[in-house]
């Protein structure tokens, strides 16, 4: 199976990586520094279960890296739409792209930029960033993706659960779900929390969370969220919160949202489709969103960067 990576960042590289490693044809579409340190040394990944490097196929130029079987998508919300124009000679007539971008509205900007390709929403669940220029980092034993079944295509149907095979022999879970949107939003219920709380303390999970004061933030931003999610109609499980809560309390003391990581060197942030996505959601509902409508003022001076002082 060819697996083409758009692009191989903290989430890309990460699973890229693995399947890599397993013996699966992995392409990825790079470029500037990041590229050129793949090219020459490989992708290193390093966290808690080792540290390796990994050769696969680079570019800058998608028609070189050529057709592929799976296409995931895990760039930024805000590089979606530039990513998928680059990315169009990697699709054939039967290739499957997979949205494994943050938030909801990622597979349907992908679609936007592809009309007439296959386009899965998905998510996927692990704690990774670039440390430096094809060196990936990794914390905690998050390492899994959850993506749609195909409605109408068996042939499609067919290669979605073969590619679920090969990432599970890769090492990492792999589910398909009937429920693409339950997926997302019950992601997005505990990553807007996470990113919110972490970028604007500019601390990691340790700290945070040992805080009553912050837990009880935090299992206000939880229903918020669900609150909007549910107005939506969205079906989640109706113990969510307390699993959130749960899940976030238990995170490794040293783990931050990638979204802490774009604030800490400079760069834009997603938070217009995390908090600000619930924000909007919610005032078009008639859903309060207090705690998320704070945070969301707070990080969106930074959306595109560091502010420039004047």
């Amino acid at each position: 199976m060819r697996i083409a990576i758009v692009a191989p960042g903290g989430v890309g590289g990460y699973f890229g990586a693995l399947l890599a490693k397993s013996g699966e044809e992995v392409a990825a579409l790079a470029r500037g520094a990041h590229l050129a340190a793949i090219k020459e040394h490989g992708l290193r990944i390093e966290g808690p279960r080792g540290d390796e490097t990994v050769r696969l196929t680079v570019s800058d130029d998608a028609a070189q890296l050529g057709i592929a079987d799976i296409v995931l998508f895990t760039v930024k919300l805000y590089q979606v739409e530039a990513a998928a124009r680059v990315a169009a000679p990697l699709f054939g007539p039967a290739t499957l792209a997979i949205s494994l971008l943050n938030g909801i509205t990622g597979p349907e900007t992908i679609r936007s930029v592809l009309p007439g390709i296959t386009v899965l929403g998905g998510c996927a669940y692990v704690s990774a960033a670039i440390a430096a220029p094809g060196h990936v980092r990794y914390t905690g034993t998050m390492s899994s993706i959850v993506f749609a079944t195909p409605e109408a295509d068996a042939t499609a149907r067919d290669k979605a659960t073969d590619f679920a095979e090969h990432c599970r022999r890769a090492g990492f879970g792999a589910e398909l779900t009937d429920d693409v949107r339950s997926a997302l939003w019950n992601k997005l219920i505990g990553l807007s929390a996470n990113a919110a709380l972490t970028s604007a303390a500019r601390l990691p999970a340790g700290p945070l969370y040992s805080d009553p004061d912050v837990l009880a933030v935090t299992a206000a931003l939880i229903a918020e969220s669900t609150a909007v999610a549910r107005a939506q109609g969205v079906a989640l499980p109706a113990d969510i919160e307390h699993v959130w809560l749960a899940r976030i309390k238990g995170f490794p003391p040293g783990m931050y949202a990638s979204m802490y990581h774009d604030i800490a060197k400079g760069g834009p942030l997603e938070v217009d489709g995390l908090s600000g996505h619930i924000v909007r959601e919610g005032r078009r509902l008639g859903v309060p969103t207090p705690h998320h409508a704070a945070l969301y003022a707070v990080l969106k001076p930074h959306r595109g960067g560091l502010p420039t002082l004047s």
